[in-house]
C-alpha cells in the first residue's frame, strides 16, 4: 500500500493499480492523475474535508465511482450520487476493504451542533479517524493517520489518542490551521506517543509518501 498524504486531510491511498481518496477538501490544492481512482470516502460535512469542485475534478476522470460518506454529505451534495455508510459498515470497492467507526465529530463548541463524522479502516491496514478520537475496537493498527491541528483539537487529547491506538506507525494530518512552529511542536508530542507503544512516527509535509 502506498499513502500520499496531501494538503490537510487529504490522503491518496493506492493498492494494486487502483486509488482510494480520502477527504478532498477546502485547503488541499487541485488533485491530479485521477484515472485509476475507484472511490472517494468523505468523512464529514465540513468543507476542509470535501468541495463540490474537488468531487466534479475526480468525477470527470473516473466516472460513476462510488461517493461513500455520512447522510449529511448526501443532502449537502445533492448533485452528487453519494452512497450513506455508517459506523458499523463494512464496504468493498475495488480492491479495497473499508470499515466504518465513529459516529460523532469532536466537540468544537457547546454553541455549535455535533455533526456526523467517520472514521475509515482501510484493508485492514490504514486508520484515519476523521475529526474525532474514535478508536476501531479491537483492531490493531498498523498505520494511523492522527490529526494534529484543529480548532477542536487539545494537543494531550490527541496524544492520548494515539496511546490508545498503540499504532506500528502514525504520521499527522488536519495541519493547515497550525504555523510552521506549531506543527513542529505538535509532530514532536505525536512521536513521543507513538514511541510509548514502540511504533515509528513519520513526518510527512504535503504529497510526501509513505509505503509499505
Amino acid at each position: 500500500m502506498r499513502i500520499t498524504r496531501h494538503e490537510h486531510a487529504a490522503l491518496r491511498v493506492e493498492h494494486a493499480g487502483r486509488t482510494l481518496i480520502i477527504d478532498p477538501g477546502a485547503f488541499t490544492a487541485a488533485l491530479t492523475d485521477l484515472g485509476h481512482v475507484v472511490a472517494v470516502v468523505i468523512t464529514h460535512e465540513h468543507p476542509d474535508h470535501w468541495t463540490t469542485e474537488h468531487l466534479d475534478r475526480i468525477l470527470r476522470a473516473a466516472q460513476g465511482i462510488p461517493i461513500l460518506s455520512t447522510a449529511h454529505v448526501a443532502a449537502a451534495a445533492a448533485d452528487h450520487d453519494v452512497t450513506v455508510v455508517e459506523p458499523g459498515d463494512a464496504v468493498s470497492v475495488d480492491g479495497f476493504e473499508l470499515r466504518f467507526f465513529g459516529g460523532e465529530h469532536a466537540v468544537i463548541h457547546e454553541s455549535m451542533p455535533r455533526v456526523e463524522n467517520l472514521g475509515v479502516l482501510v484493508n485492514d491496514e490504514l486508520y484515519y479517524p476523521g475529526d474525532s478520537y474514535a478508536i476501531p475496537e479491537g483492531v490493531e493498527v498498523n498505520t494511523l493517520a492522527a490529526p494534529i491541528g484543529a480548532p477542536w483539537l487539545k494537543i494531550g487529547e490527541a496524544m492520548d489518542f494515539v496511546l490508545a491506538v498503540a499504532p506500528r506507525r502514525c504520521f499527522g494530518t488536519h495541519d493547515m490551521t497550525l504555523s510552521s512552529i506549531g506543527l513542529a511542536m505538535h509532530r514532536q508530542r505525536l512521536q513521543w506517543a507513538t514511541e510509548q507503544g514502540g511504533g515509528t512516527f513519520s513526518a510527512l509535509d504535503p504529497d510526501d509518501v509513505l509505503e509499505g
